[in-house]
């Protein structure tokens, strides 16, 4: 007489059901990671100040959406102001740079200076989640512990149903969230030029370095300016991730980050 499984367990007669048919080539190569990939069919969505969709180094933006707050009530409504600060728009244009096929969306949770109410931010990443987009960036954190365990569960809940979170850390050695997290990809920035150069962190939790230092980014208005900080290597790390998912649709968040370990300049790839 068989006893019951535990609860989550595979059953024998269905393990034929979970094979995995995708068979990795050896050595693990960036040309097999990305090919000729330009995003193209990857929804990509900044989680930010909101994204100036008119500028020419960002457009087209496919949609736009902002949390606004209507006496006790939060709504996610379309996005008729834009950004607010430059930021987004900073980091989708990043985006947009690395993967040009991409499908750009925007959540604008953030206001004047870059700053945001907690619960704003909350519902935003629900949002974003909910919406199953495949790549969110969220080029910031906060310190507030209070915050952690409702980002831990929606980090959680986009990793489990196929989308990734790529989170910059903070530009302070200070503890914040949500790039602490396992289930999102942690950036933290190198100083060097190019912007398909990645490296692999051996000291979490950072888990992967990307171009931050000394970017060319877009501003609202149609400009441009220099910068440097995690928020901007971030959006490499999260455009590098839409190429590999345009060549590999099928990758589960898992995978793809162990394909940016296996094709970290530091582990075998080449810039």
């Amino acid at each position: 007489m068989s006893r019951p499984l535990p609860a989550w367990s595979l059953p024998g007669e269905a393990a034929a059901a979970a094979t995995i048919q995708r068979v990795w080539p050896e050595p693990v190569t960036r040309e097999w990671a990305i090919g000729d990939s330009t995003g193209e069919g990857v929804s990509v969505c900044v989680v930010d100040s909101g994204v100036d969709g008119t500028h020419p180094l960002v457009a087209p933006l496919a949609s736009a959406v902002a949390v606004e707050r209507r006496e006790d009530e939060l709504v996610v409504e379309p996005d008729e102001t834009g950004d607010v600060v430059g930021h987004g728009t900073a980091c989708a244009g990043i985006v947009r740079a690395v993967a040009p096929g991409a499908e750009l969306h925007s959540v604008r949770v953030l206001g004047a200076g870059a700053k945001g109410s907690g619960d704003v931010m909350l519902a935003g990443l629900r949002h974003a989640v909910e919406q199953e987009y495949k790549v969110i960036n969220l080029s910031f954190s906060t310190t507030k512990r209070q915050l952690a365990e409702v980002l831990h569960e929606l980090a959680d809940a986009a990793y489990f149903g196929g989308s990734i979170l790529v989170a910059s850390a903070h530009n302070m050695p200070v503890e914040s969230y949500p790039w602490r997290f396992a289930s999102v990809i942690s950036v933290g920035s190198h100083d060097e030029g190019k912007p398909l150069l990645w490296y692999a962190n051996p000291n979490p939790p950072v888990e992967f370095f990307g171009r931050g230092v000394d970017v060319d980014i877009a501003w609202p208005g149609g400009g441009t300016m220099r910068a440097t900080g995690n928020s901007f290597a971030a959006p490499h790390i999260a455009g590098i991730c839409a190429l590999v998912l345009g060549a590999h649709p099928e990758l589960t968040p898992f995978q793809l980050k162990s394909l940016l370990y296996l094709t970290a300049a530091n582990t075998g790839g080449t810039a």
